[in-house]
């Protein structure tokens, strides 16, 4: 029997692989392709203290290898996810993952506070959020204000924290290293890379908002390398996403020092990705002779 188990700030995952916040809801959309029993956790879509109504039209647009969005976090707040998806989730034989989005310390500390009696495994806090407070800037793009915000965090959680890093960033290993030193028990990353598309004939943005959210197979080797570099800058487990679409992307990120990974744009244009590279992360292994995949995480050093 071949070992896929792994675990996570003390929770243990059956498998790797995890869906990236954003990109497959609270999984209720996508229970007709995926047996979500068969996943290591579901990761929900960003949640505020409040509803969200998101960015104005058009905001997604297909580019080569990939897509941007400025979706702008809609979701609908708290409180209707805890009583709605909380419990969808619950259902499943799989861990739960929820992902946190504010735009003050304290819009992040209040949606913390009120998961803290709820059933759910893990928190991913998203810092690619822009800080009202502080002119716009992500919190994630500064490292005293990303150690600042992961102790707060930490402070009022019940459940451990990972801390999702922003990719736009001069020297990822620093805001690595921030979280650690600010008590996170985990890392995710990459978020997008911010990118711009225009539409030559109509001389305009493609979206709405200007600039969007870069996903896709395109930002794999920059994620893989900034992977490399967070797992190399800390002792916290790291979780490796960034256009994995296959079994054989998720092994890069393993490979890079990543304890799990998160599959996100691949779910729109293959519903049934995150099963298939479980799949295939377990083929491998038997192709290969690896009986526990402790024996590849990290080893490319």
């Amino acid at each position: 029997m071949r070992n896929t188990k792994v675990h996570l700030a003390g929770v243990e995952l059956k498998n790797p692989v995890m869906t990236a916040s954003g990109t497959f809801g609270s999984g209720m959309e996508y229970g007709e392709f995926v047996d979500l029993n068969q996943l290591g956790a579901v990761v929900t879509k960003g949640v505020a203290n409040t509803p969200w109504e998101g960015n104005p039209t058009p905001r997604v647009a297909e580019v080569n290898g990939g897509m941007l969005n400025a979706i702008g976090l809609q979701n609908p707040g708290i409180d209707v996810f805890i009583k709605r998806d909380i419990p969808f989730l619950s259902q499943y034989y799989t861990k739960i993952v929820v992902n946190v989005c504010g735009r003050t310390v304290e819009d992040y500390e209040e949606v913390v506070k009120k998961l803290a009696s709820e059933p759910v495994d893990l928190l991913e806090i998203n810092i690619s959020c822009p800080n009202v407070k502080e002119g716009g800037i992500a919190f994630g793009q500064d490292p005293k204000s990303v150690e600042l915000i992961t102790r707060k965090v930490k402070n009022c959680a019940k459940q451990p924290v990972i801390m999702k890093l922003s990719p736009n960033v001069t020297d990822i290993s620093e805001m690595a290293r921030a979280c650690e030193a600010g008590g996170a028990d985990g890392i995710s990353l990459i978020n997008t890379l911010t990118g711009m598309k225009i539409d030559i004939y109509r001389r305009k943005f493609a979206l709405a908002n200007k600039t969007g959210g870069m996903s896709g197979p395109a930002i794999k080797p920059v994620a893989v390398r900034m992977v490399y570099q967070a797992a190399s800058a800390v002792k916290i487990p790291v979780i490796g996403m960034g256009g994995i679409a296959t079994a054989e992307d998720a092994l890069e990120f393993i490979m890079a020092g990543a304890t799990a990974v998160s599959v996100g744009t691949a779910n729109f244009f293959n519903p049934y990705a995150t099963v298939e590279i479980v799949e295939g992360i377990e083929k491998f292994m038997e192709q290969q002779g690896v009986r526990d995949i402790h024996e590849l995480i990290g080893c490319v050093k």
